[in-house]
């Protein structure tokens, strides 16, 4: 790297999230400069499909002018303000109205913070008002899954059943995990994906009956698990989960913000695995990335609680300085637009799933692959060094590290997660960049077996290094 480059200024100045320090030591960061459709080109004129769409967001591609319009217009008429003591821009009253009507579910209200961490954040403390406004304090527990994600405040964090929370001393003492349905890596032999449902299902009522109902406060799910690999339920598993919640009067969480508004062929994840949530979480989609947003649903009945509790002390004392920000609020009206309009977005995502799901199957057969995991415009690749046993590369391969590299060398941007290899491309691409994007994919998994071969890390080695 040159001395003033933007690499080396950025290696000298930046602190990166969620990054693989040694690699970026070694490498550098990757600095882009402009976007062009599903394409992003780096300071150095190169350009990279983007096969996950940012952070599971950009949807609408990076150079949609409509979305540019739209900030524009918005910014030019009335640019900033909040929804503090009452008050607050237009913009946000026709979003929330929007919301209402889209919903997978009845809506009362909607509220507008800035990211879908403060939106998780937001709704464990309506729940623990909910709970306090209605006597009953002690309904403190939060149910979540091993391998989930809702996000990077002090609350939301912990209830990432991940183990890299331990560094912020976390989970909080209120969070309670139970097993990820992961039906490929954590079913029983024989066990169908019913059964396999019936038994998580069983597994919740045990915790929930072995702790006492009147202890929880809620249950948070993501649909489809996103940073846990892209784990799609199986069969039955939210009715069923739903059921057990419903008999105890625990409400049901569902953190849509990466499944929101089409990523898996309709326009919510509720409607794909058919369930009703009390309250949902949305926000990458919202906006396509283009400004912070998130939004938090409420049911009739939990806004009915909600206001309750307010009442008793004259406010809901909560709020961030930009929740609702007209621009924000502009620019999403404007991509629900964009995938919702006939012809649109959500159009388009159910003519070109099947076309991705047919390209990710072809891997079934690949040596490093165990299971292909797809829903919509979403899938995985699980990557295994045995793949008869299931059984992962050691960490010390540091596989996922060279899956970046070999694909950026291609110009391609992936994002392994654990021992999955994700893609979400944003919901504007072709049936023919899906083959682009899989057909490079499919050359950076045959160059990494090829260098494991050449390395002498055959799968036994492998396997056996990995136990």
């Amino acid at each position: 790297m040159a001395l003033n480059s933007p690499e080396a200024r950025d290696l000298a100045h930046h602190l990166h999230s969620y990054t693989h320090l040694p690699s970026l030591e070694r490498d550098g960061p990757l600095v882009l400069e402009r976007g062009e459709g599903i394409y992003v080109h780096d300071t150095h004129g190169k350009r990279y499909l983007e096969s996950v769409s940012g952070l599971w967001n950009v949807v609408v591609g990076f150079s949609e002018p409509r979305l540019v319009q739209a900030a524009h217009e918005a910014l030019k008429q009335m640019p900033a303000y909040h929804t503090f003591f009452g008050r607050t821009a237009l913009p946000p009253v026709v979003l929330a109205e929007k919301l209402v009507e889209i919903a997978p579910m009845e809506v009362s209200r909607v509220y507008f913070v800035n990211s879908g961490s403060e939106a998780n954040d937001t709704t464990i403390k309506m729940l623990w008002m909910m709970a306090k406004g209605a006597g009953e304090p002690g309904r403190r527990k939060l149910i979540s899954r091993s391998m989930a994600y809702h996000g990077t405040t002090v609350a939301s964090c912990s209830l990432n059943g991940k183990p890299y929370i331990g560094a912020f001393g976390l989970p909080l003492p209120e969070v309670r995990y139970v097993e990820a349905p992961h039906y490929w890596r954590n079913a029983h032999p024989g066990e169908s994906e019913d059964a396999y449902s019936e038994r998580l299902a069983s597994e919740l009522e045990s915790l929930i009956e072995a702790e006492g109902p009147e202890t929880f406060a809620g249950f948070f799910a993501e649909p489809v698990m996103g940073a846990g690999g892209a784990v799609p339920p199986p069969a039955g598993y939210f009715p069923k989960i739903q059921a057990v919640l419903n008999r105890h009067g625990i409400p049901l969480v569902a953190d849509e913000v990466v499944t929101g508004l089409g990523r898996t062929g309709n326009l919510w994840g509720a409607e794909t695995y058919a369930f009703t949530p009390d309250i949902l979480v949305t926000s990458k989609a919202l906006t396509s990335g283009y400004y912070p947003m998130a939004a938090v649903m409420l049911s009739p009945e939990m806004d009915r609680r909600l206001h309750r509790a307010a009442e008793e002390i004259e406010e809901f004392p909560h709020g961030f300085t930009t929740g609702g920000s007209p621009a924000a609020a502009a620019v999403a009206l404007e991509t629900i637009a964009l995938i919702t309009e006939p012809g649109g977005l959500l159009d388009n995502v159910r003519a070109v799933g099947p076309t991705l799901e047919a390209a990710l199957r072809r891997f079934e057969d690949h040596p490093l692959v165990g299971e292909v995991r797809h829903v919509g415009l979403l899938g995985a690749l699980e990557i295994v060094a045995d793949k008869a046993g299931k059984r992962p590369f050691a960490p010390e391969h540091a596989i996922g590290e060279r899956i970046v590299e070999m694909a950026y060398t291609r110009g391609l941007i992936t994002r392994p997660i654990g021992d999955s290899v994700i893609v979400a491309p944003p919901f504007i691409i072709t049936h023919e960049q899906i083959e682009e994007m899989t057909q490079t994919l499919g050359d950076v998994l045959d160059e990494l077996a090829d260098a494991a071969t050449r390395e002498g890390m055959g799968p036994e080695v492998l396997a056996a290094s990995a136990e």
